[in-house]
């Protein structure tokens, strides 16, 4: 599924066969889920092939690596030229990049890398939520607390938390898990974030417990310049019953609607909503088809 023999990647330095990407059985980041990444979506435009946002993406990535004392030694332009080869050599147009830094010397220790390695992987991707509306369930698992860790970074251990309760909620017949924080606020999904609309304005969790995403704060923009108001603030389960709509964001689900939560159900077709409304624009501006474009970078 994610790739063949002729697949390329990128690993310290050099483009490698994707099976030849190996890592050692004693890497710390193998054992203690010591690694950060990314998660990264190029489109065929009609000025060609772009990543989205590649800029926001790899400071981020830069910022989870300071995190948790996880040296990264390529700039952000190179991170960037390096993506644009890895889709070049791998003859893809709209594609789904993976930049993974991780520690590959053996260490079984729990003290922090001295060096670091980076892995850049490619893949075609479909929507990751699929297109269809989501039936959410709130789950047992609250997201982990920002004081235990840097909630902020996108670190490799903190989606154990996400793969338990996406696991738990589809073993009860529901698409998708929508965790709370330790107090008891909504917080976001698994591996998206979460807007609900009343009354013509949209409402989502402040940062605190989430990781605040970049389709996140790229939907939060397209809202504002519309004129819609966008409340980043703490709010209960229970005010979902006075909501018309919801939907879920993020690089690989991009824009979703969520049909119910629970026993909480939108009525409204999602093409009618808010949310279906800057999905449609979404779609516009990583395509190229926006007069965005300053969201887009080319490759130089």
């Amino acid at each position: 599924m994610y790739f063949t023999s002729d697949t390329v990647a990128f690993l310290d330095g050099e483009f490698v066969p994707a099976e030849q990407a190996t890592c050692g059985v004693y890497a710390q980041s193998l054992h203690y889920g010591y690694a950060v990444f990314e998660g990264i979506r190029a489109y065929q435009t009609p000025a060609g092939t772009r990543i989205f946002k590649p800029e926001e993406h790899y400071e981020r990535l830069h910022y989870s690596c300071k995190s948790i004392g996880l040296p990264l030694a390529y700039s952000v332009e190179e991170l960037t030229r390096i993506s644009y080869e890895v889709l070049e050599r791998n003859h893809l147009t709209d594609a789904y990049l993976r930049p993974l830094v991780y520690a590959a010397t053996p260490n079984m220790s729990l003290k922090a890398a001295s060096s670091g390695n980076l892995l850049i992987a490619v893949w075609e991707w479909g929507k990751y939520l699929g297109d269809q509306s989501l039936r959410l369930t709130i789950s047992p698992y609250e997201r982990p607390n920002p004081k235990a860790v840097p909630i902020e970074a996108k670190v490799a251990g903190h989606y154990v938390n996400s793969i338990i309760a996406s696991t738990e909620a589809k073993g009860r017949g529901y698409d998708e898990a929508l965790l709370l924080d330790m107090n008891g606020y909504v917080a976001e999904g698994p591996g998206a974030n979460f807007f609900f609309e009343r009354e013509g304005e949209l409402y989502t969790a402040p940062q605190g417990s989430i990781l605040r995403g970049i389709t996140r704060n790229t939907i939060i923009d397209l809202a504002r310049e519309a004129g819609i108001t966008v409340h980043e603030q703490f709010f209960k389960p229970e005010e979902l019953r006075t909501a018309s709509a919801a939907f879920m964001t993020g690089t690989a689900a991009e824009v979703i609607g969520v049909a119910s939560v629970d026993d909480v159900t939108f009525t409204t077709p999602f093409q009618q909503t808010i949310g279906g409304m800057l999905a449609s624009h979404y779609q516009a501006l990583v395509t190229g088809q926006s007069v965005k474009a300053e969201h887009l970078e080319v490759r130089t």
